[in-house]
C-alpha cells in the first residue's frame, strides 16, 4: 500500500513528548515516535517536524514577565525538544537537521527555505525550532507557515487528545468529536485546534490538518497511508 501524501509536516506538542510524566522529556515516548517517523520515511514520505515547548515552558507562564522574553524562552524550550527528536532518530538510523529560526550555529543550522527542501528531497527529516523566530506567534502557527513554505500535502497535528470536540473531553464527559470539519467551523467554534492566526493560515493556502492522539505513535504512521484517525480539518 502506498502513502497517501508525499511531504508531510508533523506538528508535535511539547506535552506529548512528555509522555505520562507531563513534564520534560521521556525517552520511551521519544523512541517509539522516532521508529514511526523511520517508518514513514523508509516507505518514501518526506518529513518536516515542528516541535512545541509547552513541556518546559509557554510564554504566556511568565505572570510578571514581559511577553516578548517569555516567548523568546519558549522558543529555546522547542531547541531542546529538537535536539532531543533529532538523537532520537539518528539513534533509529534517520538522518536529521535541525534548523532554527534564531541563529545557534554551533548547534544546529539556520533556517533556509531552499536548503530545508533540499534535504528534503534527499529522504532527510528537517526539524524545525524556535517558532518563527517572533514573538507572539506560537508554534502551531510554525507548522502551518513552514508546511506553506515548503509545499506539505498536509499537517499531522499529534497532540494529547485523540482530535477535535464541540468541547473539552477532560472536562465534559459528552463532549462529541468530530471526524471532519471545516476551517470556518474550528473559526467560528473556537474549538482551539490550533489558534485562529494558524487556522486561517492553513485555510488561506488551503492545507488539510489531521489531528490525532499521540497515545500511539503509530497513529503518525495510519495518517500517513490515509486511515481516518482523530478528526480531519478542511
Amino acid at each position: 500500500m502506498a502513502p497517501r501524501y508525499k511531504r508531510v509536516l508533523i506538528k508535535i506538542s511539547g506535552e506529548a513528548l512528555a509522555g505520562e510524566k507531563g513534564f520534560g522529556l521521556d525517552e520511551d515516548t521519544l523512541n517509539s515516535v522516532a521508529k514511526v517517523i523511520k517508518k514513514c520515511v523508509d516507505a518514501g514520505v518526506q518529513v518536516a517536524i515542528v516541535v512545541g515547548g509547552g513541556n518546559f515552558w509557554r510564554g504566556r507562564s511568565g505572570k510578571n514577565m514581559d511577553r516578548t522574553r517569555a516567548d523568546h524562552m519558549g522558543m529555546l524550550a522547542t531547541v531542546i525538544n529538537a535536539l532531543a527528536m533529532q538523537s532520537s532518530l539518528e539513534n533509529n538510523g534517520v538522518v536529521t537537521r535541525v534548523q532554527t529560526a534564531i541563529e545557534m550555529r554551533q548547534i544546529a543550522e539556520p533556517y533556509i527555505r531552499g536548503k530545508a527542501e533540499s534535504h528534503l528531497s534527499k529522504n532527510k527529516v528537517v526539524i524545525f525550532g524556535c517558532g518563527i523566530g517572533n514573538p507572539f506567534f506560537s508554534t502551531d502557527t510554525t507548522a502551518a507557515l513552514r508546511a506553506a513554505e515548503i509545499g506539505a500535502d498536509i499537517i499531522l497535528l499529534a497532540k494529547n487528545v485523540d482530535g477535535v470536540y464541540d468541547s473539552d473531553p477532560n472536562k465534559n464527559p459528552n463532549a462529541k468529536k468530530y471526524d471532519k470539519i471545516t476551517y470556518a467551523e474550528v473559526l467560528a467554534g473556537r474549538l482551539g485546534v490550533m489558534d485562529s492566526t494558524a487556522t486561517s493560515l492553513c485555510m488561506d493556502n488551503n492545507i488539510p490538518i489531521q489531528v490525532f492522539g499521540l497515545d500511539d505513535p503509530e497513529n503518525i504512521y495510519k495518517a500517513v497511508m490515509g486511515e481516518q484517525i482523530g478528526t480531519l480539518v478542511y
